[in-house]
């Protein structure tokens, strides 16, 4: 079979038939694809394959079709935790091999078409004609139809904390200079460079998102636009010798996908970045559990507190600096009697676990300084005891979160792993916060390079040795690994609520994340704020958290992930009783997950089926504009009462003049009841419904 000097195209469709998928070889040999649904165009002929560095022929064209299969799967498989209980992995499949002529070099194209989306990857077999190579850049092309509206953030090696901006394609250039807000290590590539996972919706109504999945060994995709024919082109993060890419074949490249509907809910739904990656390796997984935990960390975080033990030392070097002759700051927050005091709370009010930030030697001087050794993640500060505060939670029943701080120091991280594994395991820490803030050293080398994301792999496979679970703030963003390794239990890898600290999120922030960032895997987005007035904790911060009360009871339904953090302090728990008993209340593992109500940048309403048991929660969170709906429960079983206790913003609330303002009542409800619910700006509202 091969094809060459003439145009050659075969055809996909998906399982329902909604989608196809046509690949195309031109009479150059350029392979090519497009994508339509419900026979409309949604991507143009697209260009796919690799400059090659050092190499004047690349692969890009004069390619022959040598051979094409055919397959389809459909299987179902049990997530270790999730949205659901269990997920359909059903596609149909073409493959497609290619020698190139003249250089008989072989690529394969493997597509795979979902009822919800495209999924491709280029495969590189073992041959003689193509063994190591280095990318100068892959070529992958989604060619869009027409000048859509987009929710994007700027393209960076560096970051991806960056707000929202909702703009037509056309206008991205304008408005690129307002959306690079000035973050601890950045790395803006081009005017109209963006990151995936990007979300985009047309004038005629359909919902496209374009993302990555399965990134193994392999450097992060952004997006980089021509906006004159409005062709995104995939742009790989260099190295620090500005390379793309460092390739052995036998390989293969990370998915790239194409979800797309006409209904918003459906991009929300889909499990097409999860069904992309491998099954679990890891066997036993009675050790990954989903957690709900508060912390020392947004007192620090709002500065009310410090991370640091002393002001005594300009400099820190661990193993020579003497803390024991240092005088005490007075604000570190991570010492003993406090944190055994959160540790009472912990065991008060039904929390798993208590993250601690700060409670090792070398925050002192441990960022902006491009430090090597950091830190050691062993050495504690004199204020910490590290056995008393084991011996204290475990008879609470409460578990320690461990926080690794790297400083962006990839190599001392490595160099200190596995006593750093060693000594959560000793002191009965099974799960780690890991952060990556700052520049990269070795100096060069980007947060989402090739090097690096290996870096990150590695930390999570030899955190699985050790049975412990990852959450990774700083890292790369998440391409659904989580399958294969599900004690990746979070990243953050987006902008959190921390940067409500900082000056402020957008209102609507919260209504792109699910669309964007969620589109990979879990976000600790640490929900859970009271205090929208940062400066009653700390005079010198004058930062307003831009939210009401219900929109942060109901991020713990919309913003999915398996650890759940209430973040706010104690003190203002206790302020609000009944509304922080939804906290207490909400489930974080689920069986069923139905997306009631969904437009990206407006509103996004969820309803979740809490695992093994009856129990429903809701939660809706809106955007700048006050919206009134009314949601039916058919989902709740046939003949059975139950009560649904709603937390939904008052008639006055507002998430800047009012946030506080919330409204707390009791209703009876059945399978054919409907419920009138008000959002206001920056709102929403959340429901526990139990079985009676």
């Amino acid at each position: 079979m091969v094809f060459f000097g003439q145009i050659y195209g075969q055809s996909l469709k998906s399982p329902n038939g909604n989608l196809e998928m046509e690949f195309s070889l031109s009479q150059a040999g350029e392979p090519t694809y497009l994508l339509n649904f419900k026979q409309q165009n949604v991507i143009k002929s697209s260009k796919l394959g690799f400059q090659i560095k050092n190499d004047s022929i690349s692969l890009k064209d004069a390619f022959v079709v040598v051979d094409t299969k055919e397959s389809s799967f459909d299987q179902s498989w049990v997530p270790v935790w999730g949205e659901v209980n269990s997920i359909r992995n059903h596609y149909n499949e073409l493959l497609v091999k290619l020698k190139q002529q003249g250089t008989q070099r072989e690529i394969n194209i493997r597509f795979r078409l979902f009822d919800d989306g495209l999924g491709f990857r280029y495969e590189f077999p073992e041959q003689d004609h193509l063994i190591y190579f280095v990318i100068a850049e892959e070529l992958t092309e989604f060619a869009m139809t027409g000048d859509h509206t987009a929710f994007w953030l700027p393209g960076d090696y560096d970051t991806q904390e960056y707000n929202y901006t909702k703009s037509k394609l056309s206008e991205i250039r304008g408005k690129m200079d307002s959306a690079i807000t000035p973050i601890s290590s950045q790395t803006p590539f081009s005017p109209t460079g963006v990151q995936t996972s990007l979300m985009l919706t047309t004038r005629e109504g359909l919902y496209i998102n374009l993302h990555e999945a399965a990134l193994i060994n392999y450097s992060t995709m952004h997006l980089n636009l021509d906006d004159k024919t409005m062709v995104f082109q995939s742009w790989l993060t260099p190295d620090a010798n500005g390379d793309k890419g460092h390739v052995q074949a036998p390989f293969n490249t990370p998915w790239r996908t194409v979800i797309v509907s006409d209904d918003a809910r459906d991009i929300l739904d889909s499990k097409i970045t999860l069904n992309l990656n491998e099954p679990s390796k890891i066997e036993n997984t009675d050790w990954i559990k989903p957690m709900k935990y508060i912390g020392v960390w947004w007192e620090l975080i709002t500065g009310k507190s410090s991370w640091a033990y002393t002001n005594d030392f300009p400099s820190i070097q661990l193993g020579k600096t003497d803390y024991s002759s240092a005088k005490p700051n007075g604000t570190h927050g991570a010492n003993t009697a406090h944190v055994k005091s959160y540790i009472d709370f912990a065991a008060e009010h039904g929390f798993d676990g208590v993250l601690v930030e700060g409670w090792n030697q070398g925050w002192e001087d441990w960022y902006g300084n491009s430090k090597d050794y950091v830190f050691d993640f062993v050495s504690s500060y004199p204020d910490f005891d590290v056995k008393e505060i084991q011996e204290y939670a475990k008879q609470k029943g409460v578990e320690m979160i461990m926080h690794h701080e790297t400083s962006g120091s990839i190599r001392n991280y490595e160099r200190h792993m596995d006593a750093a594994y060693q000594f959560m395991k000793d002191h009965g820490y099974n799960s780690v916060k890991s952060g990556y803030v700052g520049d990269i050293l070795p100096r060069g080398e980007y947060h989402y390079s090739q090097w690096v994301v290996n870096h990150y792999q590695y930390a999570l496979e030899k955190a699985a040795e050790y049975e412990i679970m990852i959450n990774a703030h700083e890292a790369v963003r998440p391409t659904g690994i989580s399958r294969t390794y599900p004690n990746l239990i979070a990243n953050e890898s987006a902008r959190g609520t921390e940067y409500q600290a900082f000056g402020g999120s957008k209102a609507n922030h919260v209504t792109v994340l699910p669309f964007t960032r969620l589109i990979g895997g879990p976000m600790d987005y640490t929900p859970g704020i009271f205090e929208m007035d940062i400066s009653k904790l700390n005079p010198n911060n004058n930062s307003h958290v831009n939210s009401t009360i219900a929109n942060q009871l109901a991020l713990y339904l919309t913003m999915y992930s398996p650890l759940q953090m209430a973040a706010d302090l104690p003190e203002n728990y206790m302020r609000f009783p009944e509304a922080f008993q939804f906290i207490k209340d909400v489930a974080i593992d689920w069986d069923e997950s139905i997306y009631l109500e969904a437009e990206p940048g407006e509103y996004v309403t969820v309803a979740r089926k809490a695992k093994g048991t009856s129990d429903w929660f809701i939660g809706n969170v809106n955007g700048y504009d006050s919206r009134k709906t009314s949601l039916k429960l058919d989902f709740l079983e046939p003949g059975e009462t139950y009560t649904a206790r709603i937390y939904e913003d008052a008639k006055d609330a507002h998430y800047k003049e009012n946030p506080q303002a919330i409204n707390i009542r009791s209703v009876q409800v059945k399978k054919n009841s409907k419920l009138k619910l008000r959002s206001a700006p920056g709102g929403g509202f959340a429901i526990s419904i139990i079985k009676n």
